[in-house]
């Protein structure tokens, strides 16, 4: 699924043009971007939170030609599913 498949479906769900639609999940990835810039965290019970994590500064290597490369630290976006989405995805019954 891609946003546009997400906008039809959320504007079918909702009743809500596309217009509308669209214009909710961009706010809702807006709010999201700018929490976690802030260094906070987003939680929708359920479904899951986002959230950042600290990834230290590592030595990697270079596929291409094997050369060794410093890989600098770097503060990553996270996401952890909800007890709820794990158990819908694996099947279990609610």
């Amino acid at each position: 699924m891609n946003k546009g498949d997400l906008i039809a479906r959320m504007a079918k769900d909702a009743r809500v043009s596309k217009a509308a639609a669209e214009k909710s999940i961009d706010s809702f990835c807006d709010a999201v971007t700018t929490t976690l810039k802030k260094g906070g965290k987003v939680t929708l019970v359920g479904f899951g939170t986002f959230s950042t994590a600290r990834r230290k500064a590592r030595v990697g290597r270079n596929p291409a030609t094997g050369q060794v490369i410093k890989i600098a630290a770097a503060t990553v976006p996270k996401f952890s599913p909800g007890k709820a989405l794990k158990d819908t995805v694996r099947g279990k019954k609610k």
